[in-house]
Parts: structure tokens; sequence; C-alpha cells
């Protein structure tokens, strides 16, 4: 108990306020502008998704022959204490329903997408979110994908396939998006849809991981070569394979718990003549499953949080500067219009001064004026040093080559005046063509900076945005 307390103190330290910022994020809408830190389910139609999703979260999900799945679901799972009951939440269409029980899920769900995709079997690219609160469940948020289909059935559109694989590339294709793909082990795992597509977006295979279901289905023989891919010798993802084995259609029918569902995967694991190895190595279950997910998740959140921070800085930045466009409206009489124009001359004043002390705001990726200025001067500095180095070696011998030919009334050693100016007038004129560079590029990013200015206080009146950038 002691140890579970401590492992629970982690979650919560640790673990949870990474989740729950994103979660955050997301409830905020910021998703609408940046993509957000995410782990997206995807696979084959009959691949297991489902049963995975539940043996994870510990509820029954929809599921059937077909598209079952016919919305991005995004399920928020959170750990809780143990003295602490059972909570669920169902959001769409800005409707929000509290769930008593888990035995209300699946039916929820169900009602959620014949709101939001129809009741025929059309899919749809708005988002279902469902928040489970538990002691049973890991703190994890996964975004369930519908199944890829070939070929339309029934009321289907004769294009959902393409409709399908469009919705999946936009959630997978993200930077920000994990992709677990799920894929049975009685197909070749070369040919499976859902792999290919994961490859197509990520080809290095840094966002993927992949989960091999149904290891009962295997025919005999064919063990080693289940060993050998999640072991990641036949097709290499850096986050590597998990195999699971969740609850089959028999034993829902037989109504077999998930607890007991989850005893018996381990059992079946550690008794396998061939997969007991995997056991060993934590590459199997649902428990080592959900623990290498949350901890791959968080991993991610941390890599990707300030990205994330510089694109909201940038869109902020975007958004102030529309903004300062509509703040007040011209006045009508000539007095007022005087003010108003002197205002606008003495923000803009302001700024330009800000900018000549080197104080002027910056947002997300972009530096100071001065920062810029400074790196054009740091490639003068070379120039120079090298002309040093030139003159150190060549005007010695000059100046013997002068006293030899040229030298007149003068003491050994004392060079004529002239001499010596002819001498360093060469040298200067070799600066020129380099400092006229040089001179024009800080004149071009000073202007650059004007010109910036100018757009930002005078972009709605266009002869005052002209007769600025003319002087």
């Amino acid at each position: 108990q002691a140890a579970e307390h401590t492992l629970y103190n982690q979650y919560e330290e640790k673990i949870r306020p990474c989740i729950d910022l994103v979660d955050s994020l997301r409830a905020l809408g910021i998703e609408k502008d940046l993509a957000l830190p995410a782990i997206a389910v995807i696979g084959d139609q009959s691949s297991g998704k489902s049963s995975v999703l539940e043996a994870l979260s510990g509820i029954a999900l929809p599921r059937g022959n077909g598209i079952v799945t016919r919305c991005p679901l995004e399920l928020k799972l959170k750990r809780t204490p143990a003295t602490q009951a059972w909570k669920g939440k169902i959001c769409y269409h800005k409707i929000s329903i509290e769930l008593q029980n888990a035995s209300e899920v699946e039916k929820a769900i169900t009602e959620a997408q014949n709101v939001v995709a129809g009741t025929r079997d059309a899919i749809s690219e708005e988002l279902i979110s469902l928040e489970i609160s538990s002691p049973d469940v890991p703190d994890l948020t996964l975004i369930d994908l519908p199944g890829i289909a070939r070929v339309a059935v029934g009321s289907q559109p004769k294009d959902i396939g393409e409709q399908i694989k469009m919705l999946l590339k936009k959630t997978i294709g993200c930077k920000e998006t994990l992709n677990l793909v799920v894929v049975p082990c009685n197909v070749d795992i070369a040919t499976t849809e859902a792999l290919k597509m994961a490859q197509e977006v990520d080809p290095s295979g840094e966002r993927t991981l992949g989960i091999l279901t149904k290891p009962d289905l295997v025919d005999r023989g064919t063990e080693q070569s289940i060993i050998n891919i999640i072991r990641n010798l036949v097709i290499p993802l850096k986050k590597g394979y998990m195999i699971v084995k969740c609850r089959g259609q028999q034993d829902i029918d037989n109504k077999l718990s998930l607890a007991t569902a989850i005893q018996q995967e381990r059992k079946f694991f550690e008794t396998h003549k061939h997969f007991s190895v995997l056991m060993e190595e934590g590459r199997a279950t649902i428990p080592n499953l959900a623990e290498k997910l949350t901890n791959e998740l968080v991993r991610h959140i941390i890599k990707t949080l300030p990205t994330l921070e510089n694109q909201i800085r940038e869109v902020l930045q975007k958004t102030l500067q529309d903004l300062q466009k509509y703040t007040r409206s011209t006045p009508r009489t000539e007095s007022d219009k005087l003010i108003f124009l002197t205002d606008l001359i003495k923000f803009f004043n302001h700024d330009i001064a800000q900018t000549m002390r080197g104080e002027e705001q910056v947002f997300g990726n972009d530096v100071r004026l001065f920062t810029k200025m400074r790196r054009e001067f740091q490639t003068w500095e070379v120039i120079l040093l090298e002309s040093a180095k030139k003159v150190r070696k060549n005007v010695p011998s000059k100046v013997w080559k002068y006293e030899d030919q040229y030298r007149g009334r003068e003491f050994p050693g004392f060079t004529n005046y002239r001499t010596f100016e002819d001498i360093i007038k060469e040298q200067i004129i070799e600066l020129e063509e380099p400092a006229i560079v040089i001179l024009n590029n800080v004149m071009g990013l000073v202007e650059e900076k004007f010109m910036e200015l100018t757009k930002k206080h005078f972009a709605n009146f266009h002869n005052l945005n002209r007769a600025a950038k003319v002087r």
C-alpha cells in the first residue's frame, strides 16, 4: 500500500499536471489555432482497436460490424485515489452530460455520434469528448479515430474510405500527435493500411508506436515472426511495439469483466511457450502498455511545450496588432481630428524611440533591431581582423621598398609622411567595398523596422502611411 501511495503521489506531482495543462488548453479551444500534443489511435476495421481502448479505460465502448467510431472520440482518463467513486462526463455540440456509472457510456457515445454525424453511417470531423475519473484508469488522454474502411456498405457514402483517410491524415499528420497503430497478429503487418498511413506521415517512425492484438489467433509456427516484430526487427519504429490480449466477442457475450480479462491476459503471456519472454521484457499486457503510453505522452508534452509557447506568443502578437487597428474610430470635427492625428504620430514616435534605445517589445522568435545590427557588425569585425593580419604581413615589406627606392633627406627607419599615407590609403581602399555592404545591410534593417512600425500604426490611414514612408 505504501508503494502504491508513493506511486500515486509521483503521478500527481509529475504526470497529472502535464496532462491537465494540455487538456485545459484543449478545453479553451486552442486546438482551433494550434495543434496540441495527443495520442491518436488508428487501425483497420476489426483490428481490436476498441478492445484496447476498453481495456485501458475500463469502460465498454460501442462495438459491432462496420464503422462503429464515426467521430473522433477524445478519451480523457484521470486516475483518482482509491476512496473516490467513478465519475464520467461527455461533451459535444456545447452539450455536457454527467454520467453516473460506466454502464451508461456506450449508450451516451452512440447518442452523441447520432447527433454529431447523423443517424446514417456517415462520419464527422467534430470531436466528442469523454472524461472518466476513476482509481482504475491510467492518467492518459487518447483520441480514438474511425477504423479504416475500404468499401462502402449499405447506406454509407460511396467515398467513405477516402473520407476516413482524409480525417485520419489530418489528425495523425500533426507533428504534435503520437500515433498508436493497432494491428492484429493474424495479418501480415506490412500490408495493413493503418501502418502504411502512419509511415506516410511519419517516415522516420519517431511518433509511432505499434500495438499487436489477438495473440491467441497466431498460426502455429509463426510465433517467432511476431516476436521479431515486437523486438523492432521487421518494420522498425523509434517507440517500438507492444503486444496485448483483450476481451474477444465470446468473452463479452459471457460477461467477462475487464478486471478478470486483465488477470487472464497476464496468465496467457506468463504461461505461453513463445510469448512469455515478451512478458519478461515488459513488452506485453495492458498494464505495461498503460504505463508506457503515460510516460510517452508526458515526455512528448514536455518536448513540445517550448514550441507551443512560441506559437502562442506569435499568434498573440498578431492578434494584438490586429486589435490595435480597431481601438478608436476616426473623429468627425476638425479639432478632434487634429488631436487624433497627434496621438497617432505620438504613439508611432514612442515606438521609434523605444527601438532606438533597444527597448522595443518582441514576441516569439523575433529579435530586437540592435541584435540584428550587432550580427552585421560581427561580420565587419571579422573583415577588420583579416585586414589587420594582412597589414601586419604586407606593410613592412612595402616600407622597406619605399625606403630603398624613394628615401630622400629622412634618417634610416623614418618614412616620409606622404609615403606612409599612400601605403595606408591602399589598405583603406580595400576596406571600402565591404564597409559599404555592411552600411547598406544596416540601413536595410533600420528601414525594414521603420516600415514595420509604419504599417503597425498607420495601416488604416493610407495617406499617413505613404507620407511616413516617403519621409
